[in-house]
């Protein structure tokens, strides 16, 4: 199902996401695991204009609320916790700064994304409770399921981990959303699929998938204009794509497949395709490949 018709059935009416950046940071950056992030990383990739930490959360739900609502003005909201780590930061902080998202007005829930590495038992007892009184997705970047891969980009973290951490958060009823990048250069095709298999037995409510982007400022940028390697074309990573989804539940709640960033950060690759028309060339595919079968 897509994850825009899957919220509206969940809640009942239609629904947008506003990002909010809570200030926080990452055990990645401030030293208690390392201090330069994932070599992939740089989070001007993803954070809206109206999100400035300066900024209250109330302030900034209702800076994008009044994007939002001159064209939709039913419209109600997802406080979407998405800079750096979301869960990274002492028990009664979080916890003010979630309930402040949820007293905004139009606010219907709560996505809160984070680290598996960063989800003690104390906050998990918390969201628990949360979960029963709002809607609540926690949104993990997992990235791989390669140990090798983890290691190479610096995560910080194992995907044994990752796996304990969703199957803790799922055994309390939490809707849970996975985050996984396709296209390091070292990982084949064939290790993609063994990894959309090990994806279909988590206990996932929905999935991102985004192509792996080279982006100013970031390690890996720095690693690829070293020793450049081919980047796959659209159509490429769509038949891979289609391919990965091949493997997983029909009930998985399937996001979005590329990202987004802004032009200026991208190095590569360049697409200048939006997730919908990216899903429209995969329908494309898709359509073609059956009607060839015939």
């Amino acid at each position: 199902m897509e994850y825009g018709a899957w919220l509206q059935e969940e809640l009942g009416c239609k629904v947008q996401k506003l990002s909010v950046n809570a200030g926080l940071s990452c055990p990645n950056r401030d030293g208690r695991l390392g201090t330069g992030g994932c070599t992939f990383c740089n989070n001007e990739t993803f954070n809206p204009a109206y999100c400035k930490p300066t900024l209250s959360i109330t302030a900034q739900i209702e800076e994008g609320k009044r994007f939002f609502s001159r064209k939709y003005p039913a419209m109600k909201y997802l406080a979407y916790f998405q800079a750096y780590t979301n869960t990274y930061a002492p028990l009664p902080h979080l916890k003010a700064l979630y309930e402040e998202a949820l007293a905004v007005p139009d606010v219907v829930g709560l996505v809160i994304g984070t680290r598996p590495d960063c989800m003690p038992d104390a906050l998990l007892d918390y969201l628990t409770e949360l979960n029963r009184r709002t809607f609540l997705i926690v949104e993990y970047g997992v990235e791989s399921t390669s140990e090798e891969t983890l290691r190479r980009v610096h995560r910080g973290h194992t995907y044994a981990e990752a796996a304990d951490t969703i199957r803790r958060t799922a055994s309390r009823g939490i809707r849970i959303g996975a985050h996984f990048i396709l296209g390091f250069p070292w990982e084949t095709d064939e290790e993609l699929m063994r990894q959309a298999d090990e994806v279909a037995r988590l206990p996932l409510t929905t999935l991102k998938l985004h192509q792996l982007q080279i982006i100013r400022g970031t390690a890996l940028a720095r690693e690829y204009q070293r020793h450049p390697w081919p980047m796959p074309t659209a159509e490429q990573y769509a038949r891979l794509v289609l391919r990965y989804i091949a493997r997983l539940p029909k009930s998985l709640v399937l996001e979005r497949f590329v990202s987004q960033s802004p032009p200026d950060l991208v190095i590569a690759p360049h697409w200048g395709l939006k997730n919908h028309e990216f899903a429209d060339m995969l329908r494309k595919i898709e359509a073609s490949a059956q009607a060839g079968d015939m």
